[in-house]
């Protein structure tokens, strides 16, 4: 059996997510889950970014903003129109 990579639990949920980058503007998609350590997101569109781009992210609900500030996260993988997204640290 193999063990589990993963350092953060996973919670799914469906959060609105705003992803926004200067070489491709904004991508709208929803969470399918998320943990302390990043995201996976369903894209409205095929076209993703590239593994490895730097992304700046909102979280919104019905109510609102869940983060006021854009928070920065790396694409680390992607298929079809999911990506997994990492949060980075900031400086």
């Amino acid at each position: 059996m193999e063990a589990d990579r993963r350092r953060y639990a996973r919670q799914a949920t469906s959060i609105r997510v705003e992803m926004t980058h200067p070489a491709f503007g904004t991508l709208v998609g929803y969470t399918r889950d998320i943990s302390d350590g990043g995201a996976s997101v369903q894209l409205e569109t095929e076209l993703l970014p590239p593994k490895g781009t730097l992304v700046h992210v909102v979280f919104r609900k019905i109510a609102g903003q869940v983060n006021q500030e854009p928070v920065p996260m790396k694409i680390m993988h992607q298929h079809k129109t999911t990506v997994g997204l990492m949060f980075c640290l900031q400086d």
